[in-house]
């Protein structure tokens, strides 16, 4: 049995389990090989066969980012797709590998700005991890992205604010420790009580990283 094969569409099945086995059968072999495949069916032209792929391969990259790293280009591709689970599927395998292959996502910050811009809250969500990643890989990449993230939690949706507070974290340091803080306090008291405790351990981690 092909790779492609083990697709749950390919079993006329309508779950993802069959899926996110396969991602982890990938990941338990280091199946470059295997995933090769599974990135044909992602770009192909059978539609099923392309969302189920797009699943196997954001479900690997989570496991095991080195897999799919190097088909960054290919994501950034489809980041623009009609398809629109292609679309945010693409934009959760970015987010698995940005912190190996920075160079690649920042020069297309273009591609993936358009995306958040415009895309599903999936996609949104997704590219604030990205984003942060960018940060933290280097201070260049920062220069330009901070502004970004940062004006991002000025003035996304109460409801979104303490996850992608969350996510931003990751490039929380002594140099960016007193922006953060400020937009964390500033929106706070519009948060709902359980979003307050998550971004009250948020300004912890901040007071720790702006004495470090």
């Amino acid at each position: 049995m092909s790779i492609i094969d083990r697709l749950a569409c390919r079993q006329d099945r309508n779950d993802e389990k069959l899926n996110i086995e396969l991602a982890r059968y990938l990941c338990s072999c280091d199946d470059f090989d295997g995933v090769a495949e599974i990135i044909a069916g992602f770009k192909g032209k059978d539609k099923a066969v392309a969302n189920d792929c797009i699943k196997v391969l954001y479900e690997a990259g989570k496991i095991k980012p080195e897999l799919i790293a190097k088909y960054a280009d290919d994501f950034l591709l489809f980041l623009n797709s009609k398809n629109n689970r292609l679309a945010w599927g693409s934009m959760i395998a970015l987010a698995s590998i940005t912190q190996l292959v920075p160079e690649v996502i920042f020069a297309n910050l273009h591609t993936v700005v358009s995306a958040y811009e415009s895309g599903s809250v999936i996609t949104v969500d997704n590219s604030i991890s990205v984003f942060a990643k960018l940060c933290k890989a280097d201070a260049r990449y920062s220069e330009k992205v901070l502004p970004i993230l940062t004006e991002h939690l000025r003035k996304c949706r109460p409801k979104d604010m303490a996850q992608h507070a969350e996510r931003a974290s990751l490039c929380f340091n002594p140099g960016n420790a007193d922006i953060f803080k400020d937009i964390l306090e500033k929106r706070a008291p519009f948060l709902t009580l359980s979003q307050q405790q998550r971004v009250k351990k948020l300004l912890k981690t901040l007071d720790s990283a702006g004495t470090s």
